[in-house]
């Protein structure tokens, strides 16, 4: 019978291993939680995480207790009310179940834990996706995958591979028990030599015996295991060339378009642009802001820049629908984008903005999401765009009117395609 004692000493992120584990083991009643939280959390600071709360019962551990029937002695420390011989009452149902909450509300408080900024966001983007990825062209857009590479001496407790570790103790310990066995073997064939001719008596064959123990003592002397035959699952990151894609994003800046408006459309790109670089490795980004004039700008001036006037919405879809002509070919890419919007539109450009969708820009497109930002009727724009979403199966269209709808939308909109 082997005994095996580990006595490796724990690594530096032992805690954060044992958090891990915690994560994956409750990982439903974790992601439940988070949703309930969504609901009615803002989006004012992205870099907080969440404060999440699991019931008790969900993560309590089966235990043994006794149960009714039959006898058993015990001894009560700090007895002050019983002799020997006195009789104790049994406690009703068996004992051994802990404290259950009473008739006036007091009970066990349910296990709260703090969730990081990106353990947060990935329980929160970890069903969402872009729809439709489907085109193959293969270039820039990388994604990695922890391939196997074999095995190596030094590693996380957590990767050990047992076989490989035991049968190379054991290849050690054949290694280094082979010399002296096959000695063993030798004395023992002159030991039995010496005793089949009347010797087993004489001083070489007690020698011989305890040369046979000696190189026993040996032999039991090596270790089943060693740390030197530890052996870990190597894992190592592999690119795998996977299709590109490009999301432009669309913003109307008008002077119908608040603060309080802008706000919004401003932390609903915030959320996009933090969903696609956490989830894409490399993605093409276009930024483009609107009045009666469209412009592309870099990412800075697409969230800071203070810069309005008046309303044609349609100047941004052209614009768009050029860009893709020049440096997106659909044969190459895929091509998503977002709209925010009031919906205030001039009544004449409306409808060129439902003909360049139909024309232009849905046929280019995987999916367009366009969001309207207005606590009031609905205007011009989304009118002529339910023409749009009727015929066109890959545009979608949601209503936001305060910063608590932004994460619902969000996730309505990208959402993982059931098949």
């Amino acid at each position: 019978m082997a005994q095996i004692i580990d006595r490796r000493l724990n690594g530096k992120n032992k805690s954060a291993i044992n958090r891990q584990r915690f994560i994956k083991r409750f990982k439903g009643q974790i992601k439940k939680a988070v949703s309930d939280a969504v609901a009615g959390r803002s989006i004012t600071d992205m870099e907080s995480g969440e404060k999440i709360s699991i019931p008790t019962k969900d993560i309590s551990e089966p235990e043994f207790s006794h149960g009714s029937g039959g006898s058993r002695e015990m001894i009560h420390p700090g007895n002050v009310d019983f002799i020997p011989g006195d009789q104790v009452d049994r406690p009703s149902g068996g004992g051994g179940k802990g404290n259950q909450a009473s008739n006036d509300g007091e009970g066990e408080d349910d296990f709260a834990f703090e969730l990081s900024r990106d353990e947060f966001l990935n329980f929160f983007f970890e069903d969402l996706e872009l729809p439709d990825l489907v085109k193959t062209r293969l270039t820039t857009l990388v994604k990695q995958k922890s391939v196997r590479a074999g095995y190596t001496s030094d590693g996380n407790p957590s990767n050990i591979n047992v076989v490989r570790s035991l049968k190379g103790a054991l290849g050690r310990r054949i290694a280094l028990s082979s010399p002296h066995l096959a000695g063993v073997r030798e004395l023992e064939a002159e030991l039995k030599q010496l005793v089949a001719d009347g010797a087993g008596e004489s001083p070489r064959a007690l020698e011989i015996e305890e040369e046979i123990l000696r190189l026993r003592g040996k032999i039991r002397a090596i270790p089943f295991i060693d740390t030197f035959d530890l052996r870990y699952n190597n894992r190592v990151p592999r690119p795998q060339p996977s299709t590109q894609a490009v999301m432009f994003c669309l913003m109307d800046v008008s002077g119908s378009m608040d603060e309080a408006r802008k706000d919004i459309a401003k932390r609903f790109f915030i959320l996009l642009y933090l969903f696609l670089t956490r989830t894409y490795e490399k993605i093409d980004l276009v930024f483009i802001r609107h009045h009666t004039v469209a412009k592309e700008v870099d990412e800075e001036d697409f969230f800071h820049s203070r810069e309005s006037g008046g309303t044609v919405v349609s100047s941004a879809l052209e614009l768009m629908r050029d860009i893709i002509a020049e440096r997106y070919p659909t044969a190459d890419w895929n091509i998503y984008a977002a709209q925010a919007s009031d919906g205030d539109n001039w009544n004449d450009d409306s409808p060129i903005c439902r003909d360049l969708l139909l024309g232009s820009i849905m046929p280019l497109v995987q999916y367009f999401a366009y969001i309207e930002i207005t606590p009031e009727l609905h205007q011009s724009l989304w009118l002529e765009y339910l023409t749009v979403k009727s015929a066109c199966p890959n545009f979608a269209m949601q209503h936001i009117e305060s910063q608590a709808d932004i994460y619902p939308v969000f996730r309505e909109l990208f959402k993982k395609q059931t098949a």
